[in-house]
């Protein structure tokens, strides 16, 4: 590994940009504060440092050692484009970046490994010890573990929460930051808290009319799925469900055209150090409903949902049914928070007790970089004008089924969008 100290002055400006972009805190550095950096393209190196810095909690599970390396073997990311960088105080590990390397239309950009298949990502730190690193030590910290990559044009950071929970704006000085999104999720002390929170009178009423309806249809079961064999079926049954969904919304299958069915396969198998649990709702043994779970400590991470599309079934809002037996199973099976992801829904509406801003961060390092960057925020300006406009979300989905039909799935599976 390499390494590098900084004591003084930031190596590194972030690029400015308008709007909600933000820049580092304009704080003068702190003197006597000892950061440096190291950097690897072999992951089992950082093995021991990674599961120390995520012994207690992660964010996400985008942030633990067995699904990023199981990520980059089922994607055959070659280690040459593997980078993993560590950061240090006063000698002592603590924040470790992961990123792939990716070369696109003649930038080189340094990102994190999967991109939207988890709810948010976030440097691999030691919250406290950030902490008391002060505004401008983290400034340091970071611009010395990003000095570590050798050839990067720009850095993208997608997806890191504004907060994380009792430490306030620890990322606020890592490059320029972009507020795009939310991530929803529902933190309780037990399930009847989080009904007396979360469900009024009429919404119990509501929840218990779809009920006697699903159930006027036949029997109906829920149930957990941890072994692999089941496991194989209900993950079968939720992939062709939202494939369903995808093609009547006129929306790109992404896991179809990317091939990464077979990764969530994989993680469920023996081996895969993943902890992963299927919640499953049957209608007369068959299965109309599945949300797939990734468990770290006493959180709950859900990466994947699906209902049966079946018309003869909607009136019992199988999905529906399945959550609000979901939210009692997890918080009666003492766990403290569920994580239901990014983005507005309905459903997240009415479990979510706490919402996080998240954001893109970035570094453009050369003029190629910067380019890229002012370009890549005015996309993602554009991409969330989008979302709240109709029309424009439809010619969008149009150009996306245009393309398909040009190019192909398998083309496709190259360059899936951000």
């Amino acid at each position: 590994m390499g390494t590098a100290h900084i004591n003084s002055q930031p190596l590194l400006r972030a690029l400015a940009v308008e709007g909600d972009a933000r820049e580092p805190r304009a704080e003068a550095p702190r003197l006597g504060v000892s950061v440096s950096a190291r950097f690897t393209r072999t992951i089992d190196e950082v093995e021991a440092i990674w599961r120390s810095l995520t012994a207690s909690c992660v964010e996400s599970p985008g942030q633990s050692f067995d699904f990023i390396k199981l990520w980059i073997a089922d994607r055959g990311i070659a280690q040459k484009d593997q980078a993993f960088i560590i950061g240090e105080f006063e000698g002592a590990p603590v924040a470790l970046m992961p990123l792939h390397r990716r070369r696109q239309l003649g930038v080189t950009v340094y990102t994190w490994f999967p991109r939207s298949q988890v709810g948010c990502y976030a440097p691999i730190s030691d919250y406290e010890k950030l902490t008391q690193l002060g505004a401008a030590g983290r400034l340091q910290l970071w611009q010395s573990m990003i000095a570590e990559l050798p050839d990067a044009d720009a850095v993208y950071l997608r997806a890191i929460p504004s907060e994380i929970t009792g430490f306030g704006g620890l990322f606020d000085e890592l490059g320029s930051a972009l507020t795009v999104e939310t991530l929803y999720r529902a933190e309780f002390s037990s399930w009847e808290q989080c009904d007396q929170i979360q469900r009024s009178r009429s919404r119990r009423k509501h929840d218990r009319q779809q009920g006697d309806r699903l159930a006027a249809l036949g029997d109906v079961a829920f149930e957990l799925v941890t072994d692999p064999v089941a496991g194989k079926t209900a993950i079968d049954v939720m992939f062709r469900q939202r494939s369903a969904r995808f093609k009547a919304q006129g929306i790109r299958d992404t896991f179809v055209c990317d091939n990464l069915i077979e990764f969530y396969h994989k993680a469920m198998q023996p081996g895969s150090g993943l902890d992963v649990r299927l919640h499953v709702l049957r209608l007369n043994s068959d299965i109309v409903a599945v949300r797939y779970n990734i468990v770290h400590g006493t959180r709950m991470f859900c990466l994947i949902s699906s209902m049966s599309d079946n018309p003869a079934i909607q009136n019992g809002s199988p999905g529906k049914q399945c959550l609000l037996r979901v939210m009692q199973s997890v918080f009666d099976g003492g766990f403290t928070m569920f994580d239901m992801g990014s983005g507005f829904t309905d459903e997240k509406r009415h479990w979510c007790n706490v919402q996080i801003p998240i954001r893109q961060h970035y570094v453009g390092r050369t003029w190629k970089g910067r380019l890229s960057v002012g370009l890549h925020q005015q996309f993602q300006k554009a991409r969330a004008q989008a979302k709240a406009n109709p029309r424009i979300k439809s010619a969008i989905r149009a150009a996306h089924q245009t393309r398909d039909r040009l190019f192909g799935k398998k083309a496709q599976a190259s360059q899936p969008s951000e």
